[in-house]
């Protein structure tokens, strides 16, 4: 056969003397191995037994075939292999069947190698063949991983394109350079100009304040800048001599501001010298009747112009080093010209920034004339004739309308992205949005409704785990909180009713025009059929919420539906303990909750916290928005902070820490000013809830809570 005519061919030169050979097979046991085995199965083959080649073996004792194509490489050279030694002569070695001694003495030239970095350096092959055996980082068993060090893939450096806006939700998402999920500072194209555009009494400054109030809910820096408050204090000063907070919607407690009706009072204009104040005589107020914004007269509409690129400013300094993420800039902007100009002062201040532009358009004349009677009580006619007010805003009204221009064809043919509102939300147009901030007021804007209706919002009655002091947990409610769910049921019920009648006696009372010194403003759609509207009672999928609503769900006139969404903030691993527990056993995890409650969350399986409860109830308070009936929600503590400080308008800092006890009822009625607002507390031997007048919200006294 082959491999006999091979074995009985002339040994070549390169085989050892029997002396080099005995070194060969004593140096290394793994050759003597492998020369003892190749030459056991050579010596089969020369009696006949077997007609195969012989098996090579594995270096490891098994017998898997040596590849070195698996061996990884030194400093980027391939490893060294029988073909490409120039020091070692093969001769018939390559063959499989060449004599054990030849082979033997190729492996130790391997070893060896030329300058005594042998074969025995590399690591030995795995068995699989994984891409990640083939790029070991170190060789040493604890040697530590070495972090990929930050570069710049790309072919510009730095980098000159703009980062991805995708979406960011605190508590949601996390990234390097947003740690806490907030629009970070370095993704400026993230960020947000809103530029109003409308006519006056259409509803700007409503839609501002709630998009304001909903933005900061959800985390997102935002501020307003109104053109209108600078313009009232520069008719007396010059532009540029106020103060920057002027023109500002501070995000401070606007329950004080919005709620039952009260105005924000106009911000005084501080003791400045002017250039009459110099000559002795007292400052004359410039007239800011209707032919101030009358587009002829040059001189206002400078004084105009130059405010509203000032207030600008300032909203670009927020956004741009301020730490801001959307500025709003609340003002007519009813001009080609004047969006152009702002557009074009936005883009060479910063190209990157996202600019947006909402209108707001009224054809209802029943929904204009509620806006105007709204406008009798502002700033620019507060305590003045009502009859010779609305006159004279109807002037300015007239003049605006005389150089308007709606947003449509010139923004899309220039590539600007708008949302058009017409009668606050009954529709809605968009153009262009780009962006998670942009897609996302849209969908809140479309929610909008004037509709007259109540919130209510309360916890749930006394549970078992509220009693042994228990957090979360599904247990049911205690005898005490029974004889509260009856309570609230005959309560609701019963204010239900009043409310009716309120409504039509507004109806029959309401006037237009306004008679002399009547200053409330009209509520647009109560015209409609008040006996239709329907009454919503939402629950928690926990017992004690369920449980609470259990007599709304035996009343037929009631709609009772559970929410999983409004179910409690989930304690992780720390569910069915009390606050002294964790303090106790957790000191830790205690001690990180109690400096920031807003940001922790708790640990284990599911655990949350305040801005994941935030999250899943965004669209929860985009559906109270939407609806036209009452809804009353039986939540949580939790649930209960989170929706109070969305429709009170609270600071981020007073979400984790509101007081929110047992017993305690919220009826929130949204009105075209904001919203009115009143407070219940439950009486137990009454069986009853006594009214609070002047209750505002607070923070909590237990820290633990």
């Amino acid at each position: 056969m082959s491999n006999q005519r091979l074995a009985s061919t002339t040994i070549p030169r390169s085989i050892p003397t029997p002396s080099e050979q005995a070194i060969a097979t004593t140096s290394d046991p793994t050759i003597a191995n492998f020369d003892a085995t190749l030459a056991t199965n050579t010596a089969v083959s020369h009696h006949g037994a077997s007609g195969s080649p012989p098996t090579p073996i594995s270096l490891n004792g098994d017998n898997a075939v040596v590849s070195h194509r698996s061996t990884p490489s030194v400093k980027g050279l391939a490893p060294p292999n029988l073909n490409n030694l120039p020091h070692v002569s093969l001769g018939p070695v390559a063959h499989p069947s060449a004599h054990p001694s030849s082979l033997a003495n190729a492996l130790r030239a391997l070893n060896d190698g030329p300058a005594g970095s042998g074969f025995r350096d590399f690591p030995v092959p795995s068995s699989n063949d994984s891409p990640y055996t083939k790029s070991i980082s170190s060789t040493a068993p604890a040697s530590p991983r070495i972090p990929p060090v930050r570069q710049n893939s790309g072919s510009q450096t730095p980098r000159v394109r703009p980062h991805a806006t995708t979406l960011s939700i605190p508590g949601m998402t996390r990234s390097l350079v947003s740690p806490d999920g907030k629009i970070a500072d370095r993704d400026v194209a993230a960020k947000l100009v809103i530029i109003m555009v409308g006519l006056p009494a259409r509803g700007k400054s409503y839609i501002t304040k709630k998009l304001r109030r909903y933005l900061s809910w959800q985390q997102h820096n935002t501020r307003i800048f109104n053109v209108g408050n600078r313009r009232r204090v520069a008719a007396v000063t010059s532009p540029a001599g106020h103060r920057k907070e002027d023109s500002m919607d501070l995000p401070s407690q606007a329950a004080t501001i919005l709620i039952n009706g009260a105005q924000v009072p106009t911000p005084d204009s501080p003791n400045q010298k002017s250039s009459t104040e110099q000559d002795g005589s007292s400052p004359k107020p410039m007239d800011q009747s209707a032919k101030f914004f009358d587009p002829k007269n040059e001189q206002a509409s400078r004084i105009r112009e130059e405010i509203a690129i000032e207030t600008l400013n300032e909203l670009l300094d927020y956004l741009l080093v301020g730490g801001g993420s959307v500025g709003i800039l609340d003002a007519t902007n009813s001009t080609l010209h004047r969006r152009q100009n702002l557009f074009n002062h936005i883009k060479e201040r910063e190209p990157k920034l996202g600019i947006l532009f909402i209108e707001s358009v009224c054809k209802n004349p029943v929904l204009l004339e509620a806006n105007m009677r709204l406008k009798l009580s502002g700033p620019d006619y507060k305590d003045k004739d009502p009859i010779k007010s609305l006159a004279d805003f109807k002037e300015r009204v007239k003049a605006y309308e005389s150089a308007y221009v709606p947003l449509g064809d010139y923004e899309e043919d220039h590539d600007m992205q708008y949302i058009k509102m017409i009668d606050v939300g009954k529709k809605l147009t968009h153009f262009g949005l780009g962006g998670f901030l942009s897609s996302g007021i849209a969908h809140y804007l479309s929610s909008f409704n004037l509709s007259p209706r109540q919130i209510w919002i309360t916890r749930h009655g006394q549970s078992m785990d509220n009693q042994l002091g228990k957090i979360g947990g599904n247990s049911e409610l205690t005898d005490r909180g029974h004889f509260y769910s009856l309570s609230l049921y005959k309560f609701i019920t019963k204010k239900r009713q009043e409310w009716l009648v309120e409504q039509k006696d507004k109806i029959a009372q309401s006037s237009f025009p306004p008679l002399p010194g009547d200053q409330s403003p009209p509520y647009p759609d109560l015209n409609r059929e008040l006996d239709e509207k329907n009454f919503c009672v939402w629950t928690s999928m926990l017992m004690r919420s369920i449980q609470t609503a259990q007599h709304f769900e035996a009343d037929e006139d009631y709609d009772v539906k559970n929410w999983e969404m409004l179910n409690e903030l989930n304690a992780g691993k720390f569910e069915g303990l009390t606050y002294e527990e964790i303090a106790r056993d957790h000191t830790d995890e205690y001690t990180k909750r109690q400096m920031n409650k807003l940001h922790y969350v708790y640990p284990g399986v599911g655990g949350e916290g305040y801005l994941q409860v935030i999250s899943r109830l965004r669209d929860m308070v985009r559906e109270i928005e939407r609806i036209k009936d009452h809804v009353m929600i039986i939540g949580h503590r939790s649930v209960c902070r989170v929706l109070m400080a969305y429709f009170m308008d609270l600071t981020t800092d007073d979400i984790a820490d509101l007081d929110m006890p047992l017993g305690m009822l919220y009826a929130i009625e949204p009105k075209p000013y904001g919203i009115e607002f009143h407070a219940y507390k439950y009486n137990e031997a009454k069986g009853w809830f006594d009214e609070l007048p002047g209750y505002r919200p607070s923070k909590t006294v237990d820290r633990s809570a």
